[in-house]
């Protein structure tokens, strides 16, 4: 995000989070929650609602701009969203999760700081437990080791 982004998003939002009781309360007042449309059991609209277009408009601009470096943890969730439910749905919720993630260094006084090699680690160990859980249903018994890399 840059400086003029971070200018427009402390514009429409203050540092003041106590008036925001949780995460939920404040995303919901920039109208980048899905709304929760249901009757009778069965799941209608689901499209974000009109409201907060500056705050809104910002967020998605600096998603997409976030998307576009590699490696990062929105750029990661952007391509995970994004084969499921498509490029723009998947935008709006990467938006919502740099707004969480700017109140809650509003909240807390704390920098923005992305550890990447943790984050890959414990993604490939959980994509490798998920792995052993679909190999189990299926009838399969496995185990895994880590490969020893031959360049040394």
């Amino acid at each position: 995000m840059g400086a003029r982004s971070a200018r427009a998003v402390l514009g429409e939002t203050g540092i003041d989070m106590s008036r925001f009781p949780s995460e939920g309360q404040f995303m919901s007042w920039a109208c980048l929650v899905p709304r929760n449309d249901e009757s009778a059991g069965k799941r209608r609209s689901s499209r974000m609602r009109k409201g907060g277009t500056w705050l809104k408009t910002t967020m998605v601009q600096c998603a997409w701009a976030a998307v576009r470096k590699g490696g990062s943890r929105f750029a990661a969730l952007f391509a995970r969203l994004k084969a499921k439910r498509g490029a723009g749905r998947a935008i709006c919720a990467v938006a919502a999760e740099m707004l969480r993630t700017i109140y809650h260094m509003l909240e807390d006084g704390t920098c923005y700081e992305e550890n990447r090699a943790e984050r890959r680690h414990e993604t490939r160990q959980q994509e490798a437990n998920r792995l052993l859980r679909r190999l189990a249903r299926l009838g399969f018994a496995a185990q895994i080791k880590p490969m020893v890399s031959a360049a040394g």
